[in-house]
């Protein structure tokens, strides 16, 4: 069984046991998370949500992904600029699928 759920603007596809890396969350370590926005539930496809279906998560931990360097340049101007990225993310261990 697997859902895609919604979250942090982006959608992810997910199975019973699986640690997905997702946009930081306010959750703190440990503690369980629930996923409401289900877009599809095997076969079943949302508009826009399946109704009565949520993903329960356990937070395994909050991070700060890789860094992204963002280098501009002009060239011939002597223009350059650089500048780095890290963004925070929750690493979450998929326990339960709730259908309807």
């Amino acid at each position: 069984m697997y859902a895609v759920i919604k979250t942090g603007g982006k959608q992810y596809k997910v199975t019973t046991g699986d640690v997905v890396k997702v946009e930081k969350l306010a959750a703190e370590e440990g503690k369980e998370f629930i996923f409401n926005e289900v877009l599809a539930l095997d076969d079943v496809i949302g508009t826009p949500f399946v109704n009565g279906a949520s993903v329960k998560a356990t937070v395994l931990k909050q991070a700060k992904d890789a860094k992204v360097i963002i280098f501009k340049k002009k060239r011939r101007q002597n223009y350059r600029r650089k500048n780095g990225h890290r963004q925070q993310i929750t690493l979450v261990k998929i326990t339960d699928i709730c259908g309807k």
